[in-house]
């Protein structure tokens, strides 16, 4: 099976092809801001890098998140649309299970989701052993303490770094977002379904008081 996937969640922009299990071709670019404006061009030139015309996919996945709520609908619009053009299932992947799929032993994927919060999950051996959720950093503690009250060996992701003074002896990869080739891979052996974001909270944003009448 012939795949394209790619993410727009987090603090990237990426994309990745794969036929099988052979990566044809994988890029992703630090970015804070300005997904809609690259990703087009991006996936134009990973399929190109790759050898491979849009008619020949087979599959079309996407990081759902959670992450920054613009980032998500950028590539869930971008994903939707292109699996309609070309007929194409889409599978959804979240993030934060393919920040985790990587891990090995006890770990945890944290995103960093502002307002003293993060988006988080635990992993075993990268088998999730909890659902995501966005809580408190001091809440997340507790629940990894709980889980082991060694702590875990390894953090990954864009929050890792704000539980490394509470977990010294655990390795920090505090990378952007996932690598796409493990979504990627995520995205060939997940059911597709028509994909929808994982937002865990509610935007920040909010209707002025005029929206209700005031």
């Amino acid at each position: 099976m012939r795949l394209l996937a790619l993410d727009t969640a987090l603090e990237l922009c990426s994309a990745a092809v794969l036929d099988g299990d052979r990566v044809l071709a994988a890029r992703a670019e630090p970015m804070a801001r300005g997904h809609q404006e690259r990703l087009a061009p991006l996936v134009a030139e990973v399929m190109a890098e790759a050898g491979l015309r849009f008619a020949a996919l087979d599959r079309i996945g996407v990081g759902v998140g959670p992450g920054s709520f613009t980032g998500l609908r950028v590539g869930l619009a971008f994903a939707k649309g292109l699996g309609v053009a070309l007929g194409l299932e889409v599978a959804g992947v979240g993030d934060l299970a393919a920040l985790g799929a990587g891990t090995t032993g006890f770990a945890a994927a944290v995103i960093d989701a502002r307002r003293g919060q993060v988006y988080a999950q635990p992993f075993r051996d990268g088998d999730a052993i909890g659902p995501p959720r966005a809580l408190a950093v001091e809440d997340l503690v507790h629940w990894l303490i709980d889980i082991d009250p060694v702590g875990p060996g390894q953090l990954v992701g864009p929050g890792a770094a704000l539980l490394a003074e509470v977990f010294p002896s655990a390795g920090i990869d505090a990378r952007g977002g996932p690598d796409p080739v493990i979504l990627a891979r995520l995205a060939l052996s997940t059911d597709p379904a028509p994909p929808h974001p994982v937002y865990l909270r509610a935007p920040d944003a909010k209707l002025p008081a005029s929206a209700f009448g005031a």
